[in-house]
């Protein structure tokens, strides 16, 4: 990037009369970017977070800092509300939120964390946008603009993003394949189905190495070879990272319209177009597959009923990845005038197709028998603002710290599930990224 965007955004910044302004005020100016991530590696300011959605054409946002932070929702959505009566600019917000926010989770990673950011850079098709947000209605003027300049002095130009190399790891799987069996053994226990007929067990696996790669260049490896997913990363610190490539949206919200999706039923990928297709054909096909679905798109239903004024679900087909294949359903619903962000992210994570069903005697089964914290794996993460809203469920992701990589996937365990089977849907389901690491 060069000078010149963050001269032009000083300058809007020395000449904003403050006294007059409420709420969030932003100052833009176009940029030339050539890499978000090589642009977001290269910066000192932190939280740094990168966020695309997996639509066509999608906006891609890197951001540095935060002029406020939020950790709950309670929190988010008073703020929302307050920017809202006072009118004028209305922002995005961005964060996640745990699985779980009832387990201890990972060290630094609140159970909920939503930020304003201070700076904001956008790439949509017709170029590329640096953003300045300010808010004084509810702080010092003065040291909102001093805290606005230094933010501004600390940013540095892009560079290339550091190759990666092949490395050496050590490898451990939490639980053990002999643990994960014992565990499908429970599950499907004639007994337990008849309470819970799905639980979504997850794997942690542990890359121990004396030198982790870089979460960026990583990320943007990852994300060239992840078309229909979307792509995040997140540092609250500069030790630890948390990126993915989730195929899975939570919830897309514009206005009163909502959309989601039961994607659960898995296969792997075939060697060339034939088998590949008669493997779609067989998964839309099986029975236990095609229950695990049901089990989803069954209690998305039923979470949304309330909230919606009409609910309508499409038809089963197979989204195709890099390594696998799913079965996904489409619902769209429209939502009563009183319903807001806070109500769904209240109501509709974990879902079902990382939780199971029932929720809460799913999640009884998970916190007695995981050992490993899934934090914020399988939770969410995405972009919330006034008008509309769009969220990833965070599956597909690595959790990267200075001497280890842990990587996570799940199944979902249900009737006529084989302990062997769901355990190779696991590596099939982390497939991408080692072999990224040079592992596949």
């Amino acid at each position: 990037m060069h000078s010149n965007p963050i001269e032009a955004l000083r300058h809007q910044l020395a000449t904003l009369c403050h006294a007059a302004q409420k709420g969030v005020i932003r100052l833009s100016t176009p940029c030339q970017v050539n890499d978000m991530m090589g642009w977001l590696n290269m910066q000192s300011v932190y939280p740094r977070l990168y966020w695309q959605s997996r639509d066509v054409g999608a906006v891609e946002y890197a951001t540095l800092g935060a002029v406020n932070a939020f950790e709950s929702l309670a929190a988010l959505k008073a703020d929302l509300v307050a920017l809202n009566d006072i009118g004028g600019q209305q922002p995005d917000f961005f964060g996640g939120m745990a699985f779980d926010p009832h387990t201890p989770g990972w060290a630094h990673f609140p159970a909920c964390y939503f930020l304003l950011p201070r700076i904001e850079l956008k790439r949509h098709q017709g170029g590329a946008t640096l953003s300045l947000n300010l808010r004084f209605d509810d702080r010092c003027p003065s040291a909102e603009i001093a805290q606005a300049h230094a933010c501004l002095d600390a940013l540095a130009a892009e560079q290339p993003l550091p190759r990666l190399q092949p490395l050496v790891y050590q490898r451990e799987d939490r639980p053990s394949q002999q643990e994960w069996a014992a565990w499908v053994g429970l599950v499907t226990n004639l007994d337990h189905l008849m309470r819970t007929p799905k639980v979504v067990l997850s794997r942690e696996t542990r890359l121990t190495t004396p030198q982790p790669p870089n979460p960026w260049a990583l990320l943007s490896r990852w994300q060239s070879g992840a078309a229909d997913c979307f792509h995040f990363g997140v540092q609250l610190t500069p030790s630890e990272a948390f990126i993915g490539c989730p195929p899975e949206q939570l919830y897309k919200r514009e206005g009163r319209h909502l959309t989601t999706e039961a994607l659960a039923g898995t296969t792997h990928r075939g060697r060339d177009a034939t088998q590949d297709q008669a493997l779609a054909a067989e998964l839309l096909g099986d029975k236990k597959n095609t229950l695990e679905n049901q089990c989803v798109y069954q209690q998305l239903l039923t979470q949304l009923e309330p909230l919606s004024s009409q609910v309508q679900m499409g038809e089963a087909h197979i989204v195709k990845l890099r390594s696998v294949q799913h079965i996904r359903r489409l619902i769209h619903a429209e939502l009563h005038h009183s319903v807001t962000d806070h109500s769904l992210l209240s109501s509709l994570p974990p879902t079902p197709a990382v939780g199971g069903v029932p929720r809460e005697s799913a999640m009884t089964f998970i916190r007695q028998h995981e050992r490993h914290q899934r934090g914020w794996y399988s939770g969410v993460f995405g972009r919330i603002s006034h008008t509309s809203s769009d969220l990833a469920v965070t599956i597909r992701c690595a959790h990267i710290d200075s001497e280890m990589i842990r990587l996570y996937a799940g199944a979902g365990i249900v009737a006529g599930s084989q302990p062997d089977e769901e355990w190779r849907e696991l590596d099939s389901k982390i497939a991408d990224i080692m072999s990224l690491l040079g592992m596949g």
